[in-house]
């Protein structure tokens, strides 16, 4: 192992540790324990080693003037125990760090258990606040909500007071943010939730009223917060995607970046622009360097200034974990430049992984830190060899520039797939377009980040210099974007980051022996280029597969949007939808309405208020021609009503006997009725649809038993085919309505692992009485029923009669897998296997299947021969021994002499087998040739070795062997 990557090994493998112990933090005393008694007995096997190899090495010395064989691989036996000496020490030291900072992480006695509780909280902002997005539930004239970044000291509740150090997302209302400043204490009342196991955020904090600052920061934190202030005032008036992205560059603050322009980076692969990474910290250090050597200062005192500035510089964008990565790289290689160390490549990343994963654990779950490291590692590792292979048919500047995103993106696609199982074509163009301009933004934008603090007016003149490329990095990211096919979905998320994985070796290997070993290099790059054209084609044909298999003539679709509703209705001639509630988040909603190609909607029926049915408005804002919506209740409603009549959509209030049609298809509600005072899920609106053919389906909201007891005392229900069962299938329903709609098909809109029990057994079980065959967006997926005439036919994204083979099924549109639909009512088909089929020979090539038969049998004797358990490869027990005389030169084994039998000869005319011990290499001749000429009989035997052993200089072969 070289010694480039003899650091790196330990921290990988300390990283591997940390990921899986902090998700059972309990675990980590026992686990350290165990480690440090492994490295204890490690310790004493390596001093035992280390002793026994000076004396053998000793003696070996004045023998001989050199070390045997036998030394050298107890040298190497010494330095690998090393290796995992260091890999177990490092583990272990992890491990030690997880259990020394559990009980003021998260103190048992503050919630034992998954839970929440109310209290006054002292918290020390850590992040800089972001505006929380925008819902239709917030109070017109409330102080903005703001979510940030916190470290909780102490949290008071039921009059007792916990102290710890506890990393918290805090979501508050501020109506001046901007006075949270980087490492203000405050002190808020609210609700304390903890967060799954694993987390970098041990709890969410939910705090009621706005924030008290009790605390100013440090003055080595408060000069920053008036710094940012004067940039973002500089670059308050310029405009379009340049202002929103110059900030982020320059900086790394991205709160600013609209949504449309964070989606367009993400398809085109630069939001890695956005986040401080090593080439910043590389600029801010080689700038400092660069301006103290030209004043003559020395190198220590350039290496101590570059590492105050490159403190302030983490201090001004915030410690975020790529930053932290960069930051501590950037301190080792200072480091060691001061103690006259070389420190270049793969062992100050190691280093610095090694150092950040024992001051934080919880960072080896982060996806910043991952996604820093492995791009750096790739850099390192595969930049110069994708470069050296591109140059040899484009330009040198050229080939190093697409070496570079290649290199990061090959390391870096496994945990992309984890996170967003797509593919985007178009990044390696977009990276190779603004990778330029991004450096000019770094630069120019820090100078003047500098400018706006000393002369305010001048950096409003200056800031146009680097408005330039940061606009141009926002027309790239639209530009591609938007071009056709930049999104692919892959089948699987898992499988395609396992086959990334599997490739990296891959093309380690090409490009490492592509210029020696051509043939292999060959294959090798065969098998690259169809693993990739593989992954291409599966989540291109995901894609297909599933637009081509949802039926043209769907009636009703369910959608997966998790723990929430959104079903769509269609009606089949002419075309138009009808969609009843939006879900709980806007994303999930956009990407069904992607699917199932509709890009408008004539009418949008929002049952009630509550957020798992009304917070996807966002996504069909716009979209919608008219909005049957329920009795609101407060402002909040009254502000999302307005939101939908300012996007042009025509609002009716819903109430009972209100009657419309859908195309061929007409609609009546059923509930609420009028002038009711009931609110929330009674007050759910019901609709029924009846479709053509005479199918009918009834979307009963929300609703309780009572409330469905009034619908049914009305007089209007009747027999349905389709009914969307009540409140995600919630245990509060009526089984007299269900037996009095005697539904055929019952489609349940419930997320998996929804932690309400969502659908209960009792509905189920309710379900089954009345004869209505249930369908689950959480295990089926996406839902899509066809009718013909009274007929339903049921096409399902994934297989219901499965569902332990889903496994956890997140909700995230990203995270979405194009599977094709099935057609639940088709009998499964049985394909029986086929035996291998013999291949008879051509006639032409008779001869050269003759020839191939009889090296094959030549093989298959040689084999028998050569194995050590075959009795063709004993020697012949009827010839006596030979007796060779034994060299002059000291023995190196206590025999006097070596018998070697020889075999009787073969009767097909072949070369006899001789064993020969000699003196000298190339000065003894045997009986069937000379060996002096690099050659005896048919074994070489030159470049340093006779026959298979080493023939050293100035030394005689052991043994030569001539066949």
């Amino acid at each position: 192992m070289s010694g480039d990557v003899r650091l790196v090994v330990p921290a990988g493998v300390a990283w591997g540790v940390a990921a899986l112990l902090i998700g059972a933090p309990r675990l980590a005393a026992w686990a350290a324990a165990v480690l440090w008694v492994v490295v204890g007995v490690l310790v004493v096997a390596a001093l035992h080693q280390v002793r026994a190899r000076g004396r053998h090495g000793l003696d070996a010395g004045r023998t001989r003037g050199g070390h045997s064989r036998r030394e050298r691989l107890r040298g190497r036996g010494v330095r690998a125990l090393g290796l995992v000496l260091v890999t177990v020490s490092a583990s272990a030291i992890v491990c030690t760090a997880v259990a020394v900072a559990l009980p003021s992480r998260h103190p048992s006695d503050l919630l034992p258990e998954p839970g929440v509780r109310s209290g006054t909280a002292v918290l020390t902002v850590t992040g800089l606040p972001e505006r929380a997005s925008s819902t239709p539930f917030e109070v017109a004239g409330s102080p903005p909500r703001v979510l940030f970044d916190a470290e909780l000291r102490s949290f008071t509740t039921g009059g007792r007071q916990h102290h710890l150090r506890s990393p918290v997302l805090v979501f508050a209302s501020a109506a001046h943010p901007e006075r949270l400043a980087l490492g203000s204490e405050i002190r808020v009342a609210g609700r304390l939730t903890s967060t799954e196991p694993g987390d970098s955020r041990e709890f969410l904090f939910f705090a009621r009223g706005s924030p008290e600052i009790v605390a100013s920061p440090p003055v080595w934190l408060s000069w920053a917060d008036p710094v940012r202030s004067a940039f973002r005032d500089a670059v308050a008036g310029l405009p379009g995607d340049g202002r929103q992205l110059l900030i982020g560059l320059a900086i790394g603050d991205d709160r600013d970046v609209s949504d449309d322009l964070t989606e367009a980076m993400t398809v085109s692969g630069l939001t890695h622009l956005t986040a401080v990474s090593g080439a910043n910290c590389a600029i801010v250090v080689g700038a400092v360097v660069l301006v103290g050597g030209a004043l003559g200062l020395g190198r220590r005192l350039r290496a101590m200034l570059a590492l105050s500035v490159l403190l302030m510089f983490v201090v001004l964008v915030t410690p975020e974990p790529s930053v932290l990565r960069a930051a501590t790289m950037a301190v080792v290689v200072l480091i060691a430049s001061l103690a006259d160390r070389p420190a270049a490549g793969l062992p100050p990343l190691g280093a610095s992984m090694l150092v950040l994963l024992v001051a934080d654990p919880w960072l080896s779950r982060s996806a910043g830190f991952a996604l820093s490291v492995l791009a750096t590692a790739g850099l390192l590792l595969f930049t110069r060899p994708f470069a050296a292979v591109l140059a040899r048919v484009l330009p040198r500047p050229l080939a190093l520039a697409l070496a570079v995103p290649i290199a990061a993106q090959l390391t870096c696609q496994p945990v992309l797939f984890l996170l967003a199982p797509q593919l985007t074509p178009y990044t390696l163009v977009a990276n190779l377009l603004a990778e330029p301009a991004a450096a000019l933004v770094s630069v120019l934008g820090l100078i003047t980040c500098v400018l706006a603090v000393v002369s305010p007016r001048l950096a409003e003149v200056v800031v146009w210099l680097p408005w330039l490329p940061s606009a141009w990095i926002g027309a790239v990211a639209r530009f591609c974007a938007g071009l056709p096919l930049a999104v692919l979905p892959v089948v699987d998320g898992l499988a395609a980051a396992l086959v990334a994985l599997a490739l990296i070796p891959l093309v380690a290997f090409w490009l490492t022996a592509w210029r020696t070993r051509r043939g292999i290099v060959k294959v090798t790059l065969a098998a690259v280029v169809a693993v990739v054209v593989a992954v291409i084609g599966a989540s291109a044909g995901g894609v297909i597969a599933q637009r081509g298999s949802i039926p043209h003539d769907w009636t009703f679709a369910a959608c997966d949007i998790g723990q929430g509703d959104a079903v769509l209705v269609r009606d089949p001639p002419s075309g138009r939808v009808a969609l009843v509630d939006t879900g709980p988040d806007p994303e999930p909603l956009a990407a069904c309405l992607d699917t199932l190609a509709i890009d408008r909607l004539d009418l949008l029926v929002l049952t009630h208020y509550d957020r798992d049915h009304v917070g996807g408005l966002d996504a069909v804002l716009g979209r919608a021609s008219t909005a049957l919506v329920g009795p609101p209740d407060g402002s909040a409603d009254e502000r999302m009503l307005t939101a939908l009549t300012d996007a042009g959509t025509e609002v009716v209030p819903a109430s009972q006997d209100l009657v419309g049609d859908l195309g061929a298809t007409g609609w009546q509600v059923l509930w609420p009725p009028s002038g009711t005072r009931l609110r929330g899920n009674d007050a759910s609106v019901t609709v029924r649809f009846d479709a053509p053919g005479g199918v009918r389906s009834l979307f009963l909201g929300d609703l309780g038993e009572q409330a469905q007891d009034a619908l049914l005392a009305q007089g209007e229900v009747t027999p349905v085919d389709v009914v969307k069962v009540a409140h995600h299938g919630s245990a509060d329903q009526s089984e007299r309505l269900y037996a009095a709609l005697g539904a055929r098909l019952g489609l349940i809109s419930v997320g998996a692992d929804n932690g309400y029990g969502h659908p209960t057994p009792s509905l189920l079980a309710l379900l089954g009485r009345t004869a209505t065959t249930p369908f689950r967006t959480d295990l089926s997926g996406l839902v899509v029923v066809t009718t013909h005439g009274h007929d339903l036919t049921v096409w399902t994204e994934r297989d219901p009669a499965t569902p332990e083979s889903l496994g956890s099924v997140s909700m995230s549109p990203a995270r979405t897998s194009p599977r094709p639909l099935r057609r639940v009512d088709a009998a499964p088909r049985y394909h029986p296997p086929t035996a291998p089929l013999s291949r008879p020979c051509p006639r032409y090539r008779a001869r050269a299947c003759r020839i191939r038969a009889r090296v094959s049998a030549l093989a298959r004797v040689a084999c028998a021969r050569l194995s050590p358990r075959s009795p063709m490869s004993r020697p012949s027990p009827v010839l006596p021994p030979l007796h060779l005389p034994v060299s002059r030169r000291r023995p190196r084994t206590p025999a006097s002499h070596f018998d070697f039998p020889t075999p009787t000869p073969p009767p097909r005319p072949t070369r006899p087998r001789l064993d020969l011990h000699s003196r000298r290499c190339g000065a003894v001749r045997g009986g069937v040739g000379r060996c002096g000429a690099g050659r005896g009989g048919a074994v070489r035997c030159g470049a340093g070795r006779c026959g298979a052993v080493r023939c050293g200089a100035g030394r005689g072969c052991r043994r030569r062997t001539v066949v």
